[in-house]
């Protein structure tokens, strides 16, 4: 008779993740597949594998949770190419997520999971060391024989090359950010549009984060552009007094990280050097909590404080 799971332990989920290239194809085949597995959660993308600019996934890795298995019919379901599959795989584990592969030995759950995926980890190293031997050596019979390496529709400006190109690193820039939107997007959301921008750029800074205030607005627009983040982060921030800065400041670094304490709110205002209402460098708690209280009144929805 099987045993109930453990309160403790609660059973983990498995969501799965169903891809196929274009509109006319199905992807019913791979929804029973993955419903039959026990995923209780399937999430259906058209896009090309070659892309790493999947709003679905993206979503899907944003959402996921400790503890929680992603899981496709097959790797090339997921990825094209070994670097693309590690780096989600990495990003799994950040989040204390697993990944498993229903044909093929990959499962991060299980130590023999685990060794293969350190398999595949040597086979990408190798990979990119013979690609780059090989790039050199065509590279060296190329100038042998006179001609020049590169693209040769680049260096004769034909528009239809330089539009390729173009495209090309959009994708690659488009997918980059998809990646990263995890680290910087949540506070974002939490700040936007209440505070304006420096505010938000000097928070993500003190989280080591290098951010300017026109990369991150330009990445916020993008995100929104391909509907991975709300309108509204882009709205015009109030207008408020400048005497008022600080006020934002410190409400921003409340809401950023709720479960700071005032006595660490203030700290952190002194490692980025800003002066307290009458000019000093010493930052109180007391003088934090004031802010906050201000903050609150002027409608900002700042997390309660009840240690010093």
């Amino acid at each position: 008779m099987p045993t109930a799971p453990s309160p403790f332990r609660p059973a983990r989920r498995l969501i799965g993740y169903a891809r196929v290239s274009t509109d006319e194809q199905a992807t019913d085949a791979q929804l029973d597949e993955l419903r039959a597995a026990g995923c209780g959660i399937v999430h259906e993308e058209h896009g090309s594998g070659a892309s790493r600019a999947r709003p679905v996934l993206a979503k899907l890795m944003r959402e996921i949770k400790r503890g929680d298995v992603l899981v496709v019919v097959r790797l090339d379901r997921l990825a094209r190419s070994v670097s693309h599959l590690l780096q989600v795989i990495e990003t799994l584990e950040e989040r204390g997520a697993h990944f498993k592969s229903l044909r093929d030995p990959i499962d991060t759950s299980t130590p023999q999971g685990m060794f293969s995926l350190q398999v595949l980890g040597a086979v990408a190293q190798l990979e990119r060391a013979l690609i780059a031997e090989r790039t050199k050596a065509g590279i060296k019979a190329a100038k042998a024989r006179g001609r020049l390496p590169g693209n040769p529709g680049l260096r004769e400006r034909r528009g239809e090359a330089i539009r390729a190109v173009a495209a090309a690193r959009d994708r690659v820039y488009l997918g980059d950010l998809i990646n990263a939107a995890p680290s910087f997007l949540p506070i974002v959301q939490r700040m936007r549009p209440q505070h304006c921008w420096g505010d938000v750029v000097r928070v993500l800074e003190h989280k080591g984060q290098s951010w300017t205030v026109e990369r991150l607005r330009r990445s916020v627009r993008r995100l929104v552009r391909e509907r991975l983040a709300s309108p509204e982060l882009i709205e015009r921030a109030p207008r408020r007094p400048p005497e008022d800065r600080l006020m934002t400041l410190v409400a921003g670094i409340a809401i950023a990280d709720p479960e700071l304490t005032l006595r660490e709110i203030a700290a952190q205002l002194e490692r980025m050097r800003e002066r307290t209402p009458r000019g000093g460098h010493q930052w109180a708690a007391s003088s934090v909590k004031h802010l906050l209280d201000r903050a609150r009144r002027l409608g900002l929805v700042v997390p309660d404080r009840l240690e010093a």
